[in-house]
């Protein structure tokens, strides 16, 4: 199976493309520029494949929660692809996605996702159901000090990016965390395999990005 994967919804972008049961990956560090970057990327992937874009069965997207307009880039990109090859584009939610990159061993990992300044999306994950690909779509959002007190209730291992707000809650707290650098395009493979044969190319329209916000026009004007 080949496949391509692209993972752009806060923080990082990065592309993978499997062929043959081979990964490649390339990485950019300048996720705000995913306008820009995102098919150059996607370009390089397939070329250090050996891949024609006619040769893949599938693609796959993190499909959020994140950042609005990273998630708009790669849903719009991956849907014009998918499109013009007539095959099936598979969204992987990003949280438990993220929670399942992190080998946790037994217990429960909380995947936490900056929704905008002092507040953040965040859930928690069983280990275990995770390693056999049960998840649920439980999303809390809530300020620094919520996040820390739920990790504290379920004792939970957090990852995540851009904590910094939280760090000294964690210490305070005792929490263990870590930086989820470790996530990326690669993460959504695993996945994107398992759900392949229920993806149907004619279901586009039906995959959309997870924004998980309420946008208000004209918020802050007279």
């Amino acid at each position: 199976m080949n496949i391509l994967a692209i993972e752009c919804t806060h923080a990082a972008l990065s592309v993978a493309v499997k062929k043959a049961g081979v990964v490649n990956e390339v990485k950019s560090a300048d996720w705000r520029k995913a306008a820009e970057a995102l098919v150059p990327l996607i370009e390089e992937a397939m070329l250090q494949s050996s891949l024609n874009k006619g040769e893949l069965d599938s693609l796959a997207i993190s499909s959020g929660p994140g950042s609005f307009t990273s998630l708009r880039i790669g849903m719009s990109v991956a849907k014009g692809i998918a499109y013009g090859l007539g095959i099936s584009l598979i969204p992987v939610p990003t949280m438990p996605a993220m929670a399942a990159s992190f080998l946790a061993g037994s217990g429960t990992v909380m995947a936490v996702i900056q929704a905008r300044k002092g507040e953040y999306y965040y859930a928690v994950y069983s280990s275990e159901k995770l390693s056999s690909g049960e998840w649920h779509d439980e999303i809390q959002r809530g300020s620094a000090t919520d996040v820390a007190a739920a990790a504290a209730e379920s004792s939970s291992v957090v990852v995540g990016r851009q904590l910094d707000e939280l760090l000294p809650l964690f210490a305070g707290c005792g929490i263990i965390h870590a930086n989820a650098d470790f996530f990326s395009a690669r993460s959504l493979l695993h996945t994107a395999e398992r759900q392949y044969k229920g993806a149907d190319a004619a279901g586009l329209d039906r995959v959309v990005p997870d924004y998980r916000q309420m946008f208000i026009p004209n918020v802050g004007k007279a």
